[in-house]
């Protein structure tokens, strides 16, 4: 699928957990409801008296993290930016049950922020082997995870035979492929050379 088509899965879920860092540095997670899509943008509200308010504004940047009532997980950690409250009107209309929250003129101490740029990833639980997809937001440097077998495989095949969901291919040297992969690590605390890395970007 397309950014695009994962950002559309996000609105429909809508209820995601919000995270960011207090001042001391500690995580902090709130539930966020995703208001509207937009040109490849996520639009969400907050109140200026919240601390989310202010922790938007000084960080710029949070981790978000959903579920579907079929076991797809969708998670993005981006970028964000605060913008016009003309926003207000096209979100209050998406929105209808916003109106009995913030009814009339008290709606103006709401403030909207769009996420434009980051890095979101797909990853469904219901069917075997598992499956993962990686999908991005602007323009951001990628950032891969998992794991990768390197040149020093000697081909005996025990990560293969360990892997719970069978997702190691014979060659030389075997591969993983990376989109039924559960990241948990148990090829590479397998392998007798240490050929298998841990990746944190390519």
């Amino acid at each position: 699928m397309e950014t695009k088509d994962y950002l559309q899965m996000m609105r429909e879920i809508k209820d995601f957990a919000f995270a960011t860092v207090d001042e001391s540095g500690r995580p902090e997670v709130r539930i966020i409801d995703i208001m509207m899509v937009e040109d490849d943008c996520l639009y969400f509200l907050t109140a200026r008296g919240k601390d989310f308010y202010q922790r938007l504004l000084g960080q710029e940047f949070v981790a978000l993290t959903g579920l579907t009532k079929n076991w797809e997980m969708l998670s993005l950690r981006g970028r964000v930016r605060q913008v016009s409250q003309e926003y207000l009107q096209p979100i209050f209309e998406q929105n209808p049950s916003m109106n009995e929250v913030y009814p009339g003129d008290s709606r103006n101490i709401l403030e909207v922020f769009c996420l434009y740029e980051g890095q979101g990833e797909y990853f469904n639980l219901s069917g075997m082997p598992i499956y993962r997809e990686t999908f991005l937001v602007g323009q951001p440097e990628e950032v891969y995870r998992g794991f990768l077998i390197t040149d020093g495989c000697i081909e005996c095949g025990q990560c293969a035979a360990v892997c719970p969901q069978q997702c190691i291919a014979s060659a030389a040297p075997y591969v993983i492929r990376q989109e039924n992969c559960l990241h948990c690590g148990l090829c590479a605390e397998t392998c007798p050379v240490t050929a298998i890395d841990k990746r944190t970007s390519l």
